[in-house]
């Protein structure tokens, strides 16, 4: 299995972004065809997994006094990183001055008077109560 997985390599290359292959496939990884054959579910939650760790971690080495917080409000702005973005979470400045008070109500607050809560509805009210609350929704 080695060798074959080797030669795979050196024949496919290995690919880390979405590409078109010489059959105008989107392709990504070892010639991974996602436009015929996808990922499977188990991918997908091991993707996942890795882009929550990676969230996490963008947001704590920004802010590292979010390590204070609890489950709920720790993982409703980890799904708001992921969300949007690291960079973008930066730019929520009102936000994130008073969560570093601890003033969750006007945290979420100024994030729901954000495009981001009109853009994505139901999701910035979920996340924005977490915050609010420090409670995980029913």
């Amino acid at each position: 299995m080695n060798k074959l997985i080797e030669q795979l390599k050196r024949h496919e290359g290995i690919k880390l972004k979405p590409y078109k292959c010489t059959a105008n496939r989107l392709t990504i990884g070892v010639g991974r065809n996602l436009q015929d054959v996808g990922i499977s579910e188990e991918e997908a939650e091991y993707l996942l997994q890795n882009d929550i760790a990676e969230a996490r971690h963008q947001l704590l080495t920004a802010f590292p006094w979010m390590s204070d917080f609890n489950d709920a409000r720790i993982s409703a702005m980890i799904n708001f990183t992921f969300n949007v973005g690291i960079g973008t979470v930066k730019k929520f400045e009102k936000a994130l001055a008073a969560l570093k008070e601890k003033n969750y109500d006007e945290a979420a607050n100024q994030m729901m008077k954000s495009v981001w809560a009109i853009q994505v509805k139901g999701r910035a009210v979920e996340v924005t109560e977490q915050i609010r609350s420090g409670k995980w929704p029913d």
